[in-house]
């Protein structure tokens, strides 16, 4: 047992036992008070109490001796009580039940036959009494589970809290991670398709100077401004749901009905985009149809950026056969995505993380006949049937 100042407190526990023993000796019939020599073996007994907490059943072993032999002597019984139930309480608070119910039994039978040897009738009255040794020895018993309990409920306390900081360390990585899919996934594209458009203005203002057509750099200059206005709308959204602390916040996520606008833009930078969506019976859950956005939106920027003004991308989002779930899958003829040397990219590994989210798996990979593929199966949790005026019919369509 470990406790604040335990010798100081130990000692001053000694000392009053020491005291109260001496008392009792005097106070008893005068034929008993003890000698001199009665009164030393009294106060040994008492200051080995100091030491008790350090080895209880040492401390019980050796006062045994002192005190057989100060009953020997017919001293006054009664006066090595005191030390005597300290030291009992002691061992029966620190060890187990079995060994605290054999201590005590082999104490009152020592006390007894030493007692009765002398006097019979002091015998009879010392077992009389030796219910308060064994009052005693339950009492360290039943502290010792009071103090197993408390220790259990601290540490059940204790890990709890521990699991709740862990909890939270864990979601705060998540929303981290999730924070850099978001942002990952606007600039990216943005900043892809802007450079795309930035790249056909400057060829149209280079390739001939003197047959400049300015419909068309204004077109492209209008496209820039447009793609310039979405990302900034976006990136208002996905700030006012961080500043809302969840997903559930002031800005909606995006969805399938998001993926025309996605078309569009990957179609003002050159690329031609068939899309066909198929939307599922039920209501599809909000981090499933953003899944699906995201994935098509990273696909579309991929494309876009390694295969350039041309390539041709069909984006198909349907029901899966044979399970419950949404299938999204982004093809191109093009080279697929490339890593930039010391540059590694993220998009690929984004949007697996997306897909995992939801519950879902992704695949992507170059196609046996050239170009890329990406392919997503995502959960659809399927609650109530959507009304039939919210997102795209049934059937989809194709741009």
């Amino acid at each position: 047992m470990d406790a604040p100042h335990r010798l100081r407190t130990d000692a001053l526990i000694a000392g009053g036992a020491g005291a109260l023993s001496l008392v009792l000796a005097f106070v008893t019939d005068d034929r008993r008070v003890p000698d001199a020599f009665g009164l030393g073996l009294l106060v040994t007994s008492a200051l080995l109490v100091a030491w008790r907490r350090s080895g209880p059943v040492l401390v019980l072993l050796a006062m045994i001796p002192l005190l057989m032999t100060y009953h020997g002597l017919d001293h006054a019984h009664s006066a090595p009580m005191p030390q005597t139930f300290i030291v009992l309480y002691t061992v029966a608070v620190t060890g187990r039940p079995l060994r605290t119910l054999v201590t005590g039994g082999v104490v009152i039978g020592v006390m007894v036959s030493v007692v009765s040897s002398i006097d019979t009738h002091q015998g009879i009255e010392l077992l009389r009494i030796s219910g308060w040794i064994i009052a005693v020895l339950f009492l360290g018993v039943d502290v010792r589970f009071y103090r197993h309990y408390v220790a259990s409920m601290v540490e059940r306390a204790e890990r709890a809290e521990r699991t709740r900081e862990e909890e939270a360390a864990r979601r705060v990585v998540e929303e981290r991670l999730r924070i850099a899919r978001d942002l990952h996934d606007l600039l990216a594209h943005s900043i892809t398709v802007i450079g795309v458009q930035t790249s056909v203005a400057s060829h149209i203002l280079t390739v001939d100077p003197d047959r400049l057509d300015r419909k068309a750099v204004a077109r492209s200059l209008d496209d820039i401004a447009g793609t310039c206005r979405e990302a900034r709308a976006e990136l208002r959204t996905t700030l006012q749901v961080l500043r809302a602390g969840s997903p559930d916040g002031d800005g909606p996520l995006p969805d399938l009905a998001a993926l025309p606008g996605l078309v569009r833009t990957a179609e003002a930078a050159g690329a031609r985009v068939d899309l066909s969506v198929r939307t599922p019976p039920g209501r599809l859950a909000p981090a499933t149809g953003a899944a699906a956005y995201r994935i098509v939106q990273e696909s579309l920027t991929n494309a876009v950026r390694h295969a350039g003004p041309g390539v041709r991308i069909t984006v198909a989002v349907a029901p899966a056969p044979g399970s419950p779930a949404l299938r999204v899958t982004v093809t191109d003829d093009g080279a697929g995505p490339q890593e930039d040397a010391g540059a590694p990219g993220f998009g690929i590994v984004g949007m697996r993380e997306r897909a995992r989210s939801t519950g879902g798996t992704l695949e992507a990979g170059p196609r046996p006949g050239g170009g890329f593929e990406v392919a997503a199966v995502l959960p659809c949790q399927e609650s109530a049937p959507a009304p039939a005026e919210e997102g795209l019919p049934v059937g989809g369509t194709a741009l």
